[in-house]
């Protein structure tokens, strides 16, 4: 049990938490959104929409959600889909190990629960992909447990609420706010108390200008009282995406197909298609440079495109032109891609299983994530 005396953080009397659950859940009684997932409290739907948010904007999530349903409508169809349908389902979202994570848990719910979500705090925390606020989520909203649902959302505006001199960003540091919202989340409504906060720290307590005197709990928050509220919640700067280089090939055939290839290997975009993909030291200074005159001095100039050829067995007719760069930023790498667009000559196309040649009608069956998709639209923005 966390002493919050420990950290400098006085509570308030029982009388005056009563109230403030009372002024906030007012608030949201008259405010809340309007959301697909707020339509009825079924655990596997506020599954679905709480993984769905998780680093991503709510306009963002509203359409993969409602498809994601018409695919997978029970935990049954969740635990039994085919890998290729699943990424797509999830095609654009990022952060794709949520997705896979979700499907073992359906198939842990499946194998230990006979297909019924589960209806306690500790069972729902076992499940894969699920982590303390997920769980508080689900069986606050779901199952009306007073378990809390700590977010960045909800750190915000503990922060300002009680000038909380810890950094948010800090893993260690979640226990504090846990602790607080232990004390102050409403017995009798956890789940509308929960979504209340996130609404509140989503919006008027946003991180990007936020609208204090707007808050229904301003009365309560030390830090709009005292003035302080451009100093919390106290957060240490990211550190800054590691840059990765990369060459995307863009290869076409006689039949107007593209060469795509599936990444097979663990991690990043594992089971999406693409472009075939070469890492290198740096971007290209001469892109757009390249001869059409001698494809093998082109070839024996340019060890990625040496290296390209060979690895796929190709002979290309390299063309003359030049793309802009196609930029993708994750949580820790920031992709720079440049284009190479070349005609494969006369003669057989090699196949295997993880590479296809796809006409553009065909890319819609196949998965492919974010930067994929960039990079087409570069390319096809370009040839327009």
């Amino acid at each position: 049990m966390v002493d919050l005396k420990e950290y400098n953080i006085e509570m308030w009397e029982p009388q005056k938490i009563k109230d403030f659950r009372r002024d906030l859940l007012a608030w949201y009684d008259e405010n809340k959104r309007d959301l697909p997932w707020r339509q009825n409290q079924d655990a596997y739907r506020v599954w679905i929409s709480e993984i769905m948010l998780q680093q991503t904007r709510v306009d963002t999530v509203i359409p993969y959600y409602e498809r994601f349903l018409n695919w997978f409508p029970t935990i049954k169809n969740l635990a039994n889909a085919p890998e290729e349908k699943l990424l797509k389902a999830w095609e654009g979202l990022g952060y794709y190990s949520r997705v896979r994570n979700m499907q073992t848990a359906a198939q842990q719910i499946m194998k230990k629960h006979e297909g019924v979500f589960p209806s306690s705090y500790e069972e729902i925390s076992k499940l894969k992909g699920i982590g303390p606020y997920t769980a508080g989520a689900i069986a606050s909203i779901a199952f009306g447990l007073a378990e809390p649902a700590v977010d960045g959302n909800v750190m915000r505006v503990l922060a300002r609420l009680f000038e909380v001199d810890y950094d948010i960003g800090i893993p260690s540091n979640r226990k504090i706010f846990q602790a607080m919202m232990e004390i102050l989340i409403d017995p009798d409504r956890p789940g509308d108390f929960n979504q209340a906060l996130m609404d509140l720290g989503s919006d008027i307590e946003s991180p990007v200008n936020p609208r204090p005197e707007e808050s229904p709990v301003k009365a309560y928050s030390a830090a709009y009282l005292h003035g302080t509220m451009d100093r919390y919640p106290i957060k240490a700067p990211k550190k800054k995406p590691v840059p990765v280089y990369l060459t995307a090939f863009i290869i076409k055939d006689h039949h107007g197909r593209y060469l795509l290839e599936k990444n097979e290997q663990e991690g990043l975009l594992s089971g999406f298609w693409h472009f075939p993909l070469i890492e290198v030291d740096s971007l290209s200074e001469n892109l757009g440079q390249l001869s059409l005159l001698d494809g093998k001095k082109e070839a024996e100039d340019n060890p990625e495109i040496l290296s390209f050829e060979q690895d796929y067995d190709l002979v290309i007719d390299w063309h003359d032109v030049s793309y802009p760069i196609v930029q993708h930023v994750f949580s820790h790498r920031k992709w720079q891609v440049q284009l190479r667009y070349g005609l494969v000559k006369e003669g057989e196309q090699p196949t295997s299983e993880s590479t296809v040649w796809l006409t553009p009608e065909e890319f819609s069956d196949y998965p492919f994530a974010k930067p994929q998709q960039k990079i087409w639209e570069a390319f096809i923005k370009n040839e327009n």
